[in-house]
């Protein structure tokens, strides 16, 4: 059930990480988060692999994906992995799916090289209209703020396991889900603890560059894509609806009773929603 690793150089002297899942039917891309890895999609690709190929990547400055110390974390650099990654496979057509960062990297690459992607299935993509909240979000935020201060090392991966599953925002996640994210997001440290593979610093650098000037674009990227959101309220949640209405192609999906961390929370769903729209 593992999928196979692989290497490919990318821009940046970075040697991004690809989970290949194998699978019948056409190939699927997907994008993870800030802060995570590519391998938390396990549970979102195993039943795909029946009508597709399921491939994930680890972006620079995540999971085993090599990253140069001093390598800038602007998510233009995200979407120059995905591209190296699609120009490794040379594939006739791809889907893209992505959540949050991984969404936005899949429209940054999109709005690059045209008609690079067939279609996109995105969760609560991170696209910030051009205004005020530009410059909050991309300075010294508050997510930038709590990401230094998080936890970095435990005694196990047990131990992570627990604490994450005992308090938000992975206490509503799919124990499974939450389980492939513990176990190949940390690292076997020297101690004999256990070390989050993406540091603190790594994940608040990425939060201050995610203003990405891309909601501009968006009426450029003209393939069909799905926005799904959820109904927490917050900032990406309330967003969703006004990326679906910019692209020309796009439509927009709810998924109540959900999180922005809904690919963990519920993969199963998730999966069904994917297949359909991309069936």
């Amino acid at each position: 059930m593992n999928p196979k690793p692989l290497t490919i150089p990318s821009t940046d002297d970075v040697q991004v990480t690809v989970h290949d899942y194998g699978g019948d039917g056409p190939p699927i891309i997907f994008c993870h988060a800030t802060g995570f890895h590519g391998r938390y999609w396990d549970h979102v690709c195993f039943p795909l692999r029946e009508d597709f190929r399921c491939l994930s990547l680890d972006f620079r400055g995540h999971g085993d994906t090599v990253t140069p110390k001093g390598t800038s974390m602007r998510w233009h650099g995200m979407a120059e992995d995905l591209l190296s990654v699609l120009d490794y496979f040379q594939f006739d057509e791809v889907f893209g799916v992505g959540h949050s960062m991984g969404g936005t990297s899949l429209l940054l690459a999109e709005a690059r090289r045209k008609q690079v992607f067939k279609s996109l299935w995105l969760f609560e993509p991170i696209v910030i209209p051009t205004g005020p909240l530009t410059e909050k979000l991309s300075r010294g935020n508050d997510l930038a703020r709590s990401a230094r201060k998080r936890r970095e090392r435990f005694p196990s991966r047990e131990d992570a396991f627990q604490r994450y599953a005992s308090r938000p925002p992975f206490s509503g996640a799919d124990p499974g889900a939450l389980r492939s994210y513990v176990d190949y997001g940390f690292a076997d440290h020297e101690t004999g603890e256990v070390v989050l593979k993406c540091r603190g610093e790594i994940e608040a650098q990425v939060f201050e560059n995610s203003a990405t000037g891309l909601f501009d674009l968006l009426p450029e990227v003209e393939i069909l894509s799905k926005i799904a959101g959820s109904t927490d309220q917050q900032g990406p949640a309330l967003l969703a609806p006004d990326i679906a209405e910019a692209l020309p192609n796009g439509t927009f999906e709810r998924f109540t009773e959900m999180t922005h961390f809904a690919p963990m929370e519920n993969p199963e769903r998730i999966a069904e929603s994917i297949g359909r729209f991309f069936n």
